[in-house]
């Protein structure tokens, strides 16, 4: 239903802010992550996620459109609302958090309050196979400017393939042909693993 506001911070605390949208007042929960970057401003675009319960609709707003995806990737996990998704954001930066996952460290993300074995378990469980399933941006927080090599690699870990194993493949590739695009250096080394 809402993307972003896009106004005048009229209030600022850690768990929450009110922006003022052409005179309307937002009450919008944020992560401590959100916080830290929007503390310094008068003026800010929220991106926002719109939680509908039976006796409540509650706004959560992040600094980033790659926050909002990573929250609405969490709660879409069982057993994870969205005040669990964002003390799970509040915890550790985004980057960290998708690479917890990523890297399936079922450890880091049990510190966090709320979240028990089980569902860290879950967690990462459900949302590995997301990110395999939606490629490997699934779940990118930032954009990041890597070479095609890397996002190769990238990809081809995401897979499920050894990384050792695969950067041997990307190396020869690289050695053999020049030019080419991520989805051909990825197709052609899918063929040789």
């Amino acid at each position: 239903m809402y993307e972003y506001f896009n106004g005048k911070l009229a209030y600022k605390a850690p768990t929450h802010v009110i922006i003022d949208v052409s005179g309307i007042g937002y009450y919008v929960h944020i992560s401590l992550y959100t916080f830290s970057q929007i503390k310094d401003q008068e003026n800010c675009k929220l991106f926002i996620s719109l939680q509908v319960r039976e006796d409540s609709h509650t706004l959560y707003g992040f600094a980033s459109e790659g926050e909002k995806k990573l929250f609405e990737n969490l709660i879409s996990v069982s057993g994870i609302g969205p005040n669990t998704g964002r003390m799970i954001l509040s915890s550790n930066t985004p980057d960290e958090i998708q690479s917890a996952i990523a890297n399936g460290q079922v450890a880091l993300i049990q510190k966090i309050k709320g979240i028990g074995p089980k569902t860290a378990q879950r967690l990462i469980l459900e949302l590995q196979d997301k990110l395999k399933k939606q490629g490997g941006d699934a779940l990118s927080t930032t954009i990041q400017s890597q070479s095609i090599p890397d996002e190769a690699l990238s990809a081809l870990v995401m897979l499920g393939f050894n990384k050792v194993a695969a950067e041997k493949v990307l190396n020869t590739i690289l050695k053999t042909e020049s030019g080419l695009s991520v989805e051909a250096m990825i197709k052609l080394a899918l063929k040789r693993l």
